[in-house]
């Protein structure tokens, strides 16, 4: 009787807390970036037990570059991922779209020489006397050594994205016995033919909206690109802001803030890596320009290593229709072109899921067949 009087006391007490508490109001958290950071960092802990996590520097080309390595089983094949700009990171923006590529790769993503991380940790005056096109495709050669001498691996996956696509090229030129294959996203083929294109779409894309700010900004850009030499950074910027604005970046937006705001909240990146990007970039531009304006692939016919193009029809950064015109004149082991409906030159964050079913079923399988992969331990 005591004991059933005592637990009917007890639930009255319990009951009465409960009450009041419900009825105090609760304070509500204000997070902070840190916060935030914070919080999708312990979401995306890899605990696998052949897992890897790694944010590491590595001394490539006499200066500290960043790797930021993942992977749920590094007995998976390793896949490099070498992003745009030039001085465009996309490790900071990587948390968005890449967790599940880490359950069939081990994904490496390179801030290069004059980006994010890696701008951020060397002296400006080195960087300068060493930043050009051939140090950089010399830079991608030494991560692609690196990764297989740690993984134990004879070869990986090169994606190149934008200008990433010009080093995936190179490597695909010239080192194709090291690839499984190279997959281009946003690939760049003949600069001035493409520049060329995306200011016709931006300029028609004005005119037929009524934008004539737009319109008299593009109009004195003409000729443009222009001979070979004249492509200057304000020149290219002011191309690139209306034909971003009309959806040649990504489809259906006119910017790219709804990604670029999500970077602040990266677990590889800390604030003084996020204020090296805008520095990183301009500095990338200024040294590399010369290189963009003259990648032209038109007569390469042939590579020795298996090719995969997956881009989105509405891109005008890098025009979908040179890089498909010189796709069905070259000659690989294995090639397939890929095209995601409603998409531009951000493919991968437009159709995350397309994108990776592409990877998985077209692109996987020739490390699979070479017994370059994790064991499949599904469970029925």
């Amino acid at each position: 009787m005591k004991r059933s009087s005592f637990v009917q006391s007890a639930l009255v007490t319990f009951a009465g807390s409960s009450a009041a508490a419900a009825a105090a109001p609760t304070p509500e958290k204000t997070y902070t970036a840190d916060d935030v950071r914070a919080l999708i960092a312990a979401n995306e802990k890899i605990v696998s037990p052949h897992g890897v996590q790694d944010l590491v520097p590595v001394q490539i080309g006499g200066i500290t570059q960043w790797l930021s390595i993942r992977g749920r089983d590094a007995r998976n094949p390793v896949l490099l991922f070498l992003h745009g700009g030039p001085g465009s990171p996309e490790m900071p923006e990587a948390w968005t779209w890449q967790r599940p590529w880490e359950d069939y790769f081990t994904v490496v993503e390179w801030d290069q020489r004059g980006t994010g991380k890696t701008y951020a940790s060397n002296p400006l005056a080195t960087l300068a006397k060493t930043t050009d096109g051939e140090t950089m495709v010399r830079d991608a050669e030494a991560v692609v050594a690196y990764l297989l001498r740690r993984f134990e691996k004879k070869k990986l996956f090169a994606l190149g994205h934008s200008w990433g696509s010009y080093l995936g090229m190179e490597l695909a030129r010239r080192m194709p016995e090291k690839l499984y294959a190279y997959v281009g996203t946003g690939q760049m083929i003949d600069s001035p033919r493409s520049e060329a294109i995306g200011w016709s779409f931006a300029l028609d894309a004005a005119r037929k909206h009524g934008n004539a700010q737009a319109v008299r900004a593009l109009e004195a850009l003409a000729p443009y690109p222009g001979p070979r030499g004249s492509l200057t950074i304000e020149r290219i910027g002011t191309q690139r802001k209306w034909l971003i604005y009309y959806g040649g970046l990504t489809y259906g937006r006119h910017g790219f803030d709804y990604d670029a705001n999500l970077w602040k909240f990266s677990p590889e990146y800390t604030m003084r890596d996020l204020r090296a990007t805008d520095a990183g970039s301009l500095f990338s531009l200024q040294h590399l320009l010369p290189t963009v304006e003259r990648i032209d692939y038109t007569k390469l016919t042939q590579l020795a290593c298996p090719l995969f193009l997956f881009m989105g029809p509405y891109d005008y950064e890098t025009s979908y229709r040179v890089a498909k015109d010189w796709y069905a004149r070259v000659n690989a082991p294995t090639k397939a072109f890929v095209t995601f409906p409603d998409t531009s030159h951000m493919t991968m964050l437009e159709a995350p899921g397309r994108y990776l079913h592409e990877l998985v079923t077209r692109v996987r399988p020739l490390a699979v067949a070479a017994g370059d992969a994790a064991p499949d331990e599904s469970v029925a």
